[in-house]
Formats: C-alpha cells, sequence, structure tokens
C-alpha cells in the first residue's frame, strides 16, 4: 500500500475506525497524482468512451438532466453545450496501471473489490446530488472538485429523471478535492461534487450484493449442481370431486420431494467462488495468435514470470481456487505458489511449479487468462 493512502492511518486503523462507519478526508494520499499511463486527460477520457469494450456514460445538465450510453463519438463530444460529464466503468480491465492502481486498496479483500471507475467533467460539471449503496474511494486526479456530503436519512429521488437526484440534500461538510487528495465514503452517505474547471475524478467501488440478488444467484447455482433421483408418481391417485383442484396428495408428495433439496457451508463457498470470479457480460479475453509451444513457454515463465491478465479473476479458500467463474483443481504441491499469485497478480519465476502445475498456468496462457511478463 502506498504510505500516504490513508493519511497516515495503517489499514487496521481505517478499516476499524472508518469503514462502513465514517467518511475520511486525505489529503495527498497519492501526492501530484494526475492519472496512469494512457489514462490522465480530456483526450484520453473520450477515447476511452469511444471504446466498445469500455461501458460509458455522458451526463448532461443542460436543458436538464439527459443520461446517453456509449460508445460516443469524441469528436461529437466536444461540440455538445456544457457543463456535462463522461464516466467511464471498469477502467481497471483495459488499463494495466489503472488495475495496479485500484489493487493498492488490498486492505480491503479482493472479493469486495469492483472496479475503478473515471469520470471526466467539464467546468461546473457533475452527476448531481445522489447515495451509493457500496463503499467508495474518491480520488482526485488533474483539476480540482468540491464535495458536499450529508449522512441524511431521506433519500427520496426526483421522479422522472434518468439520473438518481436525491430530491431534498442537506449536506453538511464541504471540501474542495486537489490532485492526489482523496474521499472515502460509507454507503448511503450522500455527496455531491462539481467540478471547478474541467477535472477528473478516479473511484474506487467495492461490491455490495443486496440479500435478494444473492439468494436468485444462489438458487441458480443449485439449479446447475442439484441432482434428485426419482420420479412424481402416484399409484393410489383417486378421483376428485373437482378435476381442477389441486390435491393434497400432490402437494405433500411435491413438498417432500423439494424437501431433499439441500445444501451446506461447502455449497456455498462455491456459490460465492464461481460468482465472484465471474467476468462481466461484456467481459472477453484475447488468447495469444501464436501460442508458444509447451517447452518455450516454461523456459520464458521460469525466467520472467507470469501476470494474470487485468480481466483475470482468480481467487481462494483454503485449498480451493477459482478462476473467471469456474472451480479449478489444483495439485497440493502448488497451492502456495498459486495463492502467491491470486494476492500479488503476477510472481516472478514459476520455478518450483509442479509439472502439471505448468500445464495448468500455460491452459491459462493459452486461454488469454495470463502473459509472461515483459522483460
Amino acid at each position: 500500500m502506498i504510505p500516504t493512502l490513508l493519511g497516515g492511518l495503517t489499514a487496521e486503523e481505517f478499516l476499524s475506525d472508518y469503514w462502513q462507519k465514517k467518511p475520511l478526508l486525505v489529503r495527498g494520499a497519492i501526492p501530484g497524482f494526475t492519472g496512469v499511463s494512457g489514462v490522465s486527460g480530456r483526450n484520453d477520457m473520450l477515447a476511452l468512451a469511444a471504446r466498445d469494450d469500455v461501458e460509458s456514460r455522458f451526463v448532461s445538465q443542460v436543458d436538464g438532466w439527459t443520461l446517453e450510453h456509449g460508445p460516443f463519438n469524441p469528436s461529437s463530444l466536444k461540440r455538445r453545450a456544457r457543463p456535462w460529464t463522461v464516466l467511464a466503468q471498469s477502467v481497471n480491465l483495459v488499463s494495466p496501471e489503472g488495475d495496479r492502481l485500484m489493487r493498492e486498496f488490498d486492505f480491503v479483500p479482493y472479493a469486495r473489490l469492483d472496479d475503478l471507475m473515471v469520470s471526466y467533467a467539464t467546468d461546473g460539471g457533475g452527476v448531481g446530488p445522489h447515495f451509493d449503496s457500496y463503499d467508495v474511494f474518491l480520488l482526485q486526479g488533474i483539476g480540482r472538485r468540491r464535495w458536499r456530503i450529508g449522512k441524511q436519512r431521506n433519500q427520496r429521488l426526483i421522479d422522472g429523471l434518468p439520473v438518481r437526484i436525491l430530491a431534498d440534500f442537506r449536506p453538511t461538510q464541504e471540501w474542495l478535492l486537489e490532485p492526489g487528495d482523496m474521499l472515502y465514503l460509507p454507503p448511503e452517505w450522500a455527496h455531491d461534487g462539481i467540478a471547478e474547471g474541467e477535472c477528473m475524478t478516479w473511484s474506487i467501488g467495492f461490491r455490495a450484493f443486496p440479500a435478494q440478488e444473492l439468494a436468485e444467484q444462489f438458487l441458480m447455482h443449485l439449479q446447475d449442481t442439484v441432482r434428485l433421483d426419482g420420479r412424481y408418481r402416484d399409484p393410489q391417485l383417486q378421483r376428485q370431486r373437482s378435476p381442477a383442484q389441486i390435491g393434497d396428495a400432490m402437494i405433500d408428495q411435491v413438498s417432500d420431494i423439494l424437501a431433499r433439496v439441500s445444501w451446506n457451508r461447502n455449497s456455498v463457498r462455491d456459490f460465492l467462488g464461481r460468482m465472484l470470479t465471474e467476468p462481466k457480460p461484456h467481459v472477453f479475453f484475447d488468447p495469444p495468435q501464436r501460442p508458444l509451444a509447451a517447452k518455450r513457454f516454461a523456459s520464458l515463465a521460469e525466467r520472467r514470470g507470469v501476470a494474470l491478465d487485468p480481466r483475470t479473476q482468480l481467487l481462494f479458500t483454503g485449498t480451493h481456487f477459482y478462476l473467471n467463474g469456474e472451480a479449478i483443481t489444483v495439485p497440493g504441491p502448488d497451492r502456495r505458489l498459486l495463492r502467491q499469485l491470486a494476492d500479488r497478480r503476477d510472481i516472478e519465476t514459476i520455478r518450483g511449479f509442479s509439472a502439471t502445475g505448468v500445464e495448468l498456468l500455460r491452459e491459462w496462457y493459452r486461454c488469454g487468462f495470463l502473459a509472461i511478463r515483459e522483460p
């Protein structure tokens, strides 16, 4: 972790005193920060918004709030009436340096880390007073943005708008953030950021699944894994007075069948492993056009090491590993090194992996899930 990231607090102190409890303003969290290579100014941002593999939005305040979804033509955006804001989601998936920036926040488990969003706003631009249901770190890049925040109970939104705008925003604190400054906000803290001059803000967001969504996703997981023998039978069927009635005997028998559907902690573990590593719908991998032969791959990977692609999600719990939505069988001797790869996102050498482990890494390489590190 960058030493100044939390303003002198240790990760443990931050988690104990601030995480999901109260906001934290850090001046100079990353001194001199203006962006990462390839994403540091208006033209870079508009180029991102033009890509079909990046989720982007355009929010305008001219003649009322409007919202458009990308990809966009950069030239046409430059001609739009101001103020406006362009936002690019999941920049960590297309920018290795953006991914490394996001991983500086690894004092929160990767299982909770969602994505890196970047916004560019013209003078006076913003997306209006709103609240998020998840934790977020707001890191200022180029320019300045004035943030007003408040912990309010009234979360009523203005009806009929394409963006979520609080109907009665009542801020209680206000700060002007300069490049490298950062503001942490717990879930449901209302906030409104207005650009003073053109500016870019980097948002590190975290996953907070609604209970209903977890239940629905878990039932879908069970659908793929449940196995029940037998079939509905009624050899003792008797004629009913009303043929349209669902009989008690049928209800009782089906109830008994469904009672055999069960799950345990291992079921939940596998569900989480698959769900948390599942790539987002717009994510596709790029396998090498001319993959290295097995011996050449092993030789280069031993000398240079390997790095996970920014789009790859590798998580583990105990001896169980999950990669991009699938459970992975890992030989016992390779688990320690693979945990290092999951934590660090790259390793300097594959020396120490078994032959089976090396072949597993090569298969991931052939799928575009990882690459040999650059010399």
